[in-house]
């Protein structure tokens, strides 16, 4: 685990209404509301987590829901466009009756590399598929009274990232990330790194001609990537920087620390640490059910309870 890329940690996506957000994601898709807490860079907005029941990097969905009428974001190049997670064998079908019964927009299940799939929107617009994993997915699931083991959400199984063109992506992955080019199928290029058995994809589909992304309601705004400690969060730093990129000084995000740079397609990419996690602040039993504010808004604290609608 040494000094690697270990797959996947989060996505951040935006959202409309906040509590329209919170319903699908816990109810409808049956991930565990882990953090409430707000956006730090403009704490009039809620920053939503879900994940598994501890907040697993690799199972880490977030959400700035910027409100009800906020501009809608378009799909496009230098962006990443759908969020894979990966489900049992078999439980598409089951998803297909669930995804009828509450009234979300779907494809029929189709095949890729080998693996079924079913394509989905979120309310607001966000693309995303429910994977059966060629590969053994041993994560323990979180499970609700309508969302069992049988098909729960495992977390991650990969994420797309749509460009015009893959070259310099390409070798971001691969010369400083430690992921392989494994498998192509017409012009979707899938890498994978060896270091995790899960959430260790990222798809790349090159358009040469697709208008470039509009990043709004219902689109994805960065992907993180995991490593272990500080350490090696620095070493990683050091690495993009010798690249060429730009690249932040070390921001505290109270549950993670992270670096920020925009990789060559123009998709903005985090590296996340596991270090210090999400019972930094609450027990792991009542995860998701305070606001948790960093530490500078604390004063705030009755101003935003007031200005954040309730959600749950």
């Amino acid at each position: 685990m040494e000094n690697k890329i270990l797959g996947l940690h989060h996505i951040t996506a935006i959202a409309g209404d906040a509590k329209r957000n919170f319903d699908f994601y816990s109810k409808v898709l049956g991930l565990r509301f882990i953090k409430k807490t707000v956006n730090f860079d403009d704490p009039g907005t809620y920053h939503f987590y879900f994940g598994d029941e501890i907040g697993s990097a690799g199972t880490i969905l977030t959400f700035f829901p910027w409100g009800a009428g906020i501009p809608q974001g378009r799909r496009g190049s230098g962006m990443a466009t759908e969020i894979g997670y990966s489900v049992p064998k078999g439980s598409l079908e089951k998803w297909v009756e669930r995804f009828e019964k509450y009234n979300v927009i779907y494809n029929k299940p189709a095949e890729r590399f080998g693996e079924r799939y079913l394509t989905f929107i979120d309310p607001d617009g966000l693309k995303l598929e429910l994977i059966e994993s060629a590969t053994p997915d041993n994560r323990k699931p979180w499970e609700t009274d309508e969302v069992k083991a049988d098909i729960a959400t495992r977390g991650f199984h990969n994420v797309t990232l749509t460009l015009n063109n893959m070259t310099g992506t390409a070798a971001v992955l691969t010369e400083i990330f430690g992921y392989k080019l494994v498998s192509q199928d017409v012009n979707r290029y899938r890498f994978v790194t060896n270091a995790v058995e899960n959430a260790a994809i990222v798809d790349i589909v090159e358009l040469k001609e697709e208008k470039r992304g509009h990043v709004a309601n219902g689109t994805v705004h960065h992907v993180a990537f995991r490593v272990k400690d500080d350490e090696t969060l620095m070493k990683f730093r050091e690495k993009v920087f010798a690249a060429g990129l730009n690249i932040t000084p070390q921001i505290d995000r109270n549950y993670f620390h992270s670096l920020y740079f925009r990789e060559p397609g123009g998709v903005l990419f985090e590296i996340a640490t596991d270090n210090p996690g999400f019972t930094v602040d609450e027990k792991l039993e009542d995860l998701g059910k305070g606001l948790k504010l960093p530490k500078q808004y604390e004063s705030r604290r009755s101003e935003l309870e007031a200005h954040l609608a309730p959600i749950n």
